[in-house]
């Protein structure tokens, strides 16, 4: 759908705007976000992707039961793309002129999903279902809070939202039904 009232800037000022604030890197004047408020929206992403992280690890190391094995392995390749998402995250906030945060101190406060251990191999797959249907809502959100300003990071994180869902649908699939033990 064509936007008949949209006009294009004419190339003298394209270029003039290129050339003023070339600090900036690739936000330019036409940048509608503010800017800071999406740097810190996305280090709570960041942070909200190595706490999962670390979640999935540990969760890898101390599976144990019937189906442990396969599970534990699944763990560690959503933690490895929990990891892969973090750094996605990172290169963004750079990109847009900030600084990712990764400082442990502040990392658990930071971030939307809490990092909890759980007892039982079924114990561990509800809290990261839980963590993954957290990150699913807060991306919703801010690719909803990005709208059409930022295209770029709305497709990454759209991209991670899928990841996200396609995690929470395999989390899902592997808890027993209600009233039955998977441990």
């Amino acid at each position: 759908m064509m936007n008949e009232n949209f006009s294009f800037t004419d190339v003298a000022t394209l270029r003039e705007q290129a050339r003023a604030h070339t600090e900036d890197g690739a936000v330019t004047a036409g940048y509608r976000l503010d800017r800071e408020r999406l740097l810190q929206l996305l280090n709570e992403a960041l942070a909200t992707e190595l706490v999962c992280t670390m979640r999935y690890r540990r969760h890898h190391f101390v599976a144990h039961g019937l189906r442990a094995q396969s599970v534990a392995e699944e763990f560690m390749v959503h933690a490895n793309q929990e990891l892969a998402h973090a750094d996605q995250i990172a290169a963004r906030i750079v990109q847009l002129g900030g600084e990712p945060d990764f400082s442990p101190a502040t990392l658990q406060a930071r971030s939307h999903a809490e990092y909890v251990e759980g007892e039982t191999l079924q114990d561990m797959i509800r809290e990261n279902l839980v963590a993954e249907r957290i990150a699913i809502e807060s991306y919703r959100e801010l690719i909803q809070y990005i709208g059409d300003a930022d295209p770029t990071t709305r497709r990454m994180l759209e991209d991670i939202l899928a990841v996200e869902e396609e995690h929470a649908d395999e989390l899902a699939d592997w808890l027993p039904p209600k009233g039955s033990a998977l441990d």
